[in-house]
């Protein structure tokens, strides 16, 4: 059973690094365009800003609707890494018992 189940909680581990790498780069883009560092009207830059939102909204958006609205602070992607980070500290205890 530990063969198969510590690589698999090393693969998820590396799918919730790969998912906080994809919410900071929604915090960074979004700040890009509020700025007008980037334009999101290139064709580039619309389809990863399109790519991210995809995939982190599904997350965020329940997270959202639970947080006090702050202005034009957006807080949920610090909520929603914070408890990716609890949950891999969670599977890492998991997987030292395994072993």
């Amino acid at each position: 059973m530990d063969v198969v189940l510590v690589p698999l909680l090393g693969l998820v581990n590396v799918v919730i690094e790969l998912y906080i790498y994809a919410l900071v780069g929604v915090v960074i883009l979004s700040w890009l365009v509020a700025f007008g560092v980037v334009n999101n009207r290139n064709n580039f830059v619309l389809s990863v800003q399109r790519f991210l939102y995809r995939i982190t909204e599904p997350l965020l958006a329940p997270i959202r609707r639970v947080l006090p609205d702050l202005g034009g602070v957006d807080l949920s992607p610090m909520v929603l890494i914070l408890g990716l980070w609890f949950f891999q500290g969670m599977l890492g205890r998991l997987a030292a018992r395994l072993l």
